[in-house]
């Protein structure tokens, strides 16, 4: 009876570590365009997300781990895309979605991989939604760190602008 508890115990312990790895090598959080302005103090980033369940970005810091003036995340669909702004209040910005980052988990199947596909193909809908982390800073952005939450587990991503 003991050895069966212990071998029971044994698979599972190997299933739960096995998911650990291949989420730790498969993050869920897919990076698509890049934009920003001609000054690079505001930044757009596409994100979308691959996983299973909803992904919850919790922080967004900017170079070297500085906290950026402002940011927002852009809700909008394929076919209207996104606007780089330096006021997230500004009438036409507002025709966008901004929303705080905290009240946004993005969906699953918001890959921007397969919304391109989608446009490629003529099918895209106003009911395709995607997602863009919108970034305010006084200074230059060179990079962008992403910490967001999947399965309960913390994973962080860096892009890095030209």
């Amino acid at each position: 009876m003991k050895k069966k508890i212990w071998i029971s115990f044994s698979i599972l312990a190997v299933i739960i570590v096995g998911i650990y790895f291949s989420l730790k090598l498969n993050p869920p959080l897919e990076i698509g365009t890049l934009a920003s302005s001609g000054d690079n103090k505001s930044v757009v980033v596409e994100i979308g997300n691959r996983g299973s369940q909803e992904v919850k970005i919790f922080n967004v810091l900017v170079n070297n781990n500085d906290i950026p003036m402002e940011t927002k995340i852009q809700v909008s669909n394929a076919l209207q895309g996104f606007i780089i702004t330096d006021n997230f209040n500004d009438d036409k910005a507002k025709e966008y979605g901004f929303e705080d980052i905290d009240g946004v988990a993005i969906k699953t199947g918001s890959s921007s991989s397969s919304n391109l596909k989608k446009l490629d193909n003529g099918t895209a809908s106003k009911s395709d939604v995607i997602y863009g982390i919108s970034i305010l800073h006084n200074n230059k952005i060179n990079k962008v760190h992403i910490k967001y939450s999947h399965l309960g587990m913390t994973f962080e991503e860096t892009v890095i602008l030209n």
